[in-house]
């Protein structure tokens, strides 16, 4: 079934973190969501980034019924057509590293949840113009909680998401948060390649644990 932005929405601000996660092989992918989902997660990104990507996409879409209440969104997609494939596929929402106008137009014409990547507050106000419920701060490691401090100062209504560099650490997951960003993005520094290779899935959830204590903390 397809959500629309005011689902995601509270989806995503009520969970607070959004894994972000790329593999060839689907049994890891489907490991690594498996660990995710039972530590405590409720939203995932899975990235287009390999030529696998669309089959590894559909087979974790088949799997969803083990994952009740999760949304499983596609992330790197910067063009129309591909975004099409993972539409077909079930995907829940649909994530950019850039604003692309034939994509935004595309998801708001088909009621398609698009979170855009931006890097200035110009970016972001126009995403929203184009029907952007959320806002994919990136790189955020550059650009850092004072920059997202200082746009909610004169636009409080914004809803925002780091993603690039955020760790999974009290630290700076309050700097984040305090900045008053609605949730964050979190690849490598999550789910690390160590974790990957040992295939240390148990390690996973426990870490995705901790994290999600230190979040409902803040």
């Amino acid at each position: 079934m397809k959500i629309d932005s005011t689902r995601f929405i509270e989806v995503v601000s009520d969970n607070k973190v959004v894994p972000v996660f790329n593999h060839d092989n689907k049994d890891v992918a489907l490991n690594v969501l498996r660990a995710c989902y039972e530590g405590g997660i409720r939203s995932f990104e899975f990235t287009n980034r390999s030529a696998q990507a669309v089959d590894v996409f559909k087979f974790l879409s088949s799997m969803r019924s083990e994952f009740p209440g999760l949304l499983l969104g596609v992330g790197s997609l910067v063009e129309v057509e591909t975004t099409k494939k993972y539409q077909d596929l079930g995907a829940d929402f649909f994530v950019s590293p850039i604003i692309d106008t034939e994509m935004a137009a595309y998801c708001s014409q088909n009621d398609l949840v698009w979170v855009p990547g931006c890097g200035t507050l110009t970016e972001i106000v126009t995403a929203k113009r184009m029907g952007a419920s959320l806002m994919k701060v990136f790189p955020a490691d550059v650009l850092g909680p004072k920059f997202v401090k200082g746009v909610l100062g004169p636009c409080p209504e914004l809803k925002l998401m780091p993603t690039g560099g955020v760790l999974p650490t009290k630290q700076n997951l309050e700097e984040w948060f305090t900045a008053g960003v609605t949730c964050v993005g979190m690849g490598s520094q999550l789910i690390t390649r160590q974790l990957i290779e040992n295939e240390e899935y148990d390690q996973l959830k426990r870490k995705v644990e901790n994290m999600m204590e230190y979040v409902q903390s803040i």
